[in-house]
């Protein structure tokens, strides 16, 4: 072979050399983006399908989010509608419907709206009432156990002769309360008599309450109680220790038994009514609760806040016998109880009224004895229950006699209002009912629903029954009572 020849074949073999080394670049570079494009292509995927994952949960968590807001909504509107209803079982269709008001579409939604068409249409069959036929009833504080209250063993003829005559039994109490609610009465407040306006200067004008709307069936009424102190009288004889706050922060009475058992429930009149409304809110025009008219020398609630447990002067035997019982006897801590007790009192609806420091009798007494009695009655009752406008009368005692008060000839009437007394009340169980609406105070007759006007009412003594129109008196009026009741003795 020539050297031409050779060297032919030493090119040719290097040029298969070369395409072969091409060939394997080529193959590597496409095996390589092949490779990129499956990395790409499985990059993409992922992006692409996680952002569809997450878009997913994020309209899971907007929908979950939605429906939660539209439960809520509806939840409210619920309750809303349930505490509408309520309130209109007190007849306060506007306070109901104002709060249907308040909700989201009140006006589209059909629950609301049909709600809002019924308290409407209900409402419009409800008719004023004459607020001057509207009877005042009261009582003192109840008889727990009248085997106590009337053991010849251990009190005088007096004594159980007084306890007779002016209080009334638990049971005697829920008779009447369930016989007045079922006979159609209906719990308001003596300010619901009236409707007031104040001038710039602070003057009270008083007109009759023509707006006091309940249904055709329904009757209003007035209730007070007087002296809720718990008298060092009162001891041993049946009655309520004190007044107490429980852990739901409803007032109750703490009661020891005979034996000894120390107990806390409805013991009186204040928590005994409030169950009962509670079960029947009914029998309450718009929450309304009744009067308390306090003294203060025994101190308030059966809690001994009179300044004479402090200072330990000026004591009677019953004060001073007390005191000896109770030598851990602390005055600011029973002033700090019978605080909360107030305040729980009021929260609960009731009003508070005065009944003189010293349950003086206001017939005859000059404006220079009263105010003595009046200063300590702020220092030592207002400063725990808190300020009133309302005076009710101890020993069923007036100012005046039934004509109109006159400031201009009655100095003691003067003096009254010029320290902020708008209502006032006394005792007349000689009618039904018995109210003077002027322009500058008001003025109700009470009527007592106690041994001695019910005794009256069934032994044929009254004038008249005025009970008649309240309650059955024969089936309230308990057997274990002796009889027959006087006026004479002392509770």
């Amino acid at each position: 072979m020539t050297d031409a020849e050779i060297a032919a074949a030493q090119r040719a073999r290097d040029k298969k050399r070369r395409m072969r080394k091409r060939r394997r670049q080529i193959s590597l570079i496409a095996s390589v983006l092949f490779m990129l494009l499956i990395i790409g292509t499985a990059l993409f995927l992922i992006s692409f399908f996680g952002k569809e994952r997450r878009g997913g949960a994020d309209l899971k968590e907007a929908q979950a989010a939605k429906i939660a807001e539209e439960e809520a909504e509806i939840e409210d509107k619920r309750k809303a509608i349930e505490e509408a209803e309520k309130i209109a079982l007190t007849y306060d269709y506007d306070g109901a419907i104002a709060l249907l008001m308040q909700q989201k579409d009140y006006d589209t939604d059909n629950e609301l709206v049909n709600a809002i068409a019924s308290m409407t249409a209900q409402k419009s069959t409800l008719e004023a009432k004459d607020v001057l036929t509207v009877p005042h009833i009261f009582y003192h504080s109840l008889i727990v156990d009248p085997d106590r209250t009337f053991d010849t063993s251990k009190w005088s003829e007096d004594t159980i002769a007084g306890n007779n005559a002016w209080m009334t039994f638990v049971d005697e109490f829920d008779k009447i309360t369930q016989q007045m609610y079922d006979n159609g009465w209906v719990l308001i407040r003596m300010r619901d008599l009236v409707t007031e306006t104040k001038d710039d200067d602070g003057t009270v004008h008083f007109k009759k309450n023509k707006n006091l709307l309940l249904p055709p069936d329904k009757k209003p009424f007035v209730l007070s109680i007087d002296d809720w102190s718990y008298y060092h009288t009162y001891a041993g004889k049946g009655y309520g220790d004190k007044a107490v706050v429980d852990e739901n922060g409803d007032v109750k009475v703490q009661y020891t038994a005979a034996d000894g058992t120390v107990s806390v429930g409805d013991y009186d009149v204040v928590p005994r009514l409030n169950t009962f409304i509670k079960e029947h809110p009914d029998a309450a025009y718009k929450g309304a609760r009744g009067l308390i008219a306090m003294t203060g020398y025994n101190g308030v609630f059966g809690y001994r806040t009179d300044v004479a447990y402090k200072t330990h002067e000026k004591l009677d035997a019953d004060q001073q016998q007390w005191l000896d019982e109770h030598p851990d006897f602390n005055w600011d801590e029973d002033v700090a109880e019978a605080k909360k007790v107030a305040e729980a009192v009021k929260a609960s609806g009731w009003e508070f009224a005065c009944h003189t420091w010293g349950h003086l009798s206001v017939t005859d007494k000059s404006v220079e004895t009263l105010s003595v009695d009046q200063e300590k009655w702020q220092n030592t009752v207002a400063n725990i229950t808190g300020p009133t406008d309302t005076i009710i009368f101890a020993h069923g005692a007036d100012i005046g006699t039934w004509r109109n008060y006159d400031a201009a000839t009655n100095p003691v009437y003067a003096w009254m209002k010029s320290i902020g007394y708008n209502f006032y009340a006394n005792v007349d169980a000689s009618s039904e009912y018995w109210i003077q609406i002027q322009d500058d105070y008001v003025r109700q007759g009470r009527i007592d629903c106690d041994g001695l006007q019910m005794w009256r009412a069934i032994s044929g003594k009254a004038k008249k029954n005025v009970f008649e129109q309240l309650f059955d008196v024969n089936s309230v009026f308990d057997s274990r009572r002796p009889t027959p009741v006087s006026a004479t003795g002392k509770a």
